[in-house]
């Protein structure tokens, strides 16, 4: 009869779990890699331009980054999409992410209202006029791929795998918190990273609360979407 260990060792293999400590070191390698990439502004650099064809072209290209990683999990790591947190939504999900949009649109109402004023910090009108001024489908194409984009790199993918590196859940949070705020550095400028590194705490202690990125994604969207949409 085949022994137990080796059904699990099979398993493993199966799995891609179990290559070997070349195979290890490659997987982490490239996954560092990517996590690398991925930050950099890669749409930037292949969709320059202000106008609309142009931006238009750099969300299509985040959407495809989106897909990419997806396969990665599933296809190059050969693991469930539950391994950086997407899975089916619950009710939960839906009620944990209105009271996290809430803490941030209350916060970010706090931060633009009264921190800005009395740090005498420029409210970036003409960023997000820019913004507003961009047609109303574009606005909501806009929201929805940095609530799915952000969420499952900087939340799921990021926090998931920085935490297998490093063995610290909380080192792996405040990097993926940091690599967000910076990233709103170029557009928004450094005033705006006080309302970043709002924004990305709260999401980062919302994601380790409850390891749910449809929680996150929702979170995100309402919030910017009263920021993009509304008004």
């Amino acid at each position: 009869m085949v022994s137990e260990k080796a059904i699990t060792q099979a398993s493993s293999e199966v799995a891609g779990e179990d290559q070997g400590p070349h195979g290890s070191c490659l997987r982490q390698a490239v996954t560092i890699l990517v996590l690398i990439i991925f930050q950099l502004p890669l749409a930037g650099y292949l969709a320059p331009g202000e106008g609309l064809s142009a931006q238009v072209r750099r969300e299509g290209i985040y959407w495809v980054l989106t897909f990419f990683l997806l396969a990665y999990v599933r296809v190059a790591e050969r693991r469930s999409l539950s391994s950086i947190g997407l899975k089916q939504p619950t009710s939960k999900s839906v009620g944990f992410g209105l009271a996290g949009a809430l803490v941030l649109v209350a916060g970010f109402a706090l931060i633009y209202m009264i921190i800005f004023p009395a740090l005498g910090l420029p409210v970036n009108e003409s960023q997000m006029a820019a913004v507003k001024s961009m047609p109303l489908w574009f606005r909501f194409l806009l929201v929805v791929r940095a609530a799915v984009f952000e969420e499952i790199y900087y939340r799921g993918f990021a926090i998931e795998r920085l935490t297998e590196f490093t063995g610290l859940r909380w080192l792996a949070s405040a990097i993926s918190l940091t690599a967000f705020t910076f990233a709103h550095l170029a557009y928004w400028g450094w005033a705006h990273l006080i309302v970043a590194a709002f924004g990305g705490a709260v999401l980062t202690v919302l994601y380790i609360c409850r390891r749910d990125l449809a929680c996150n994604m929702l979170a995100h969207l309402i919030t910017d979407s009263v920021g993009f949409l509304l008004g």
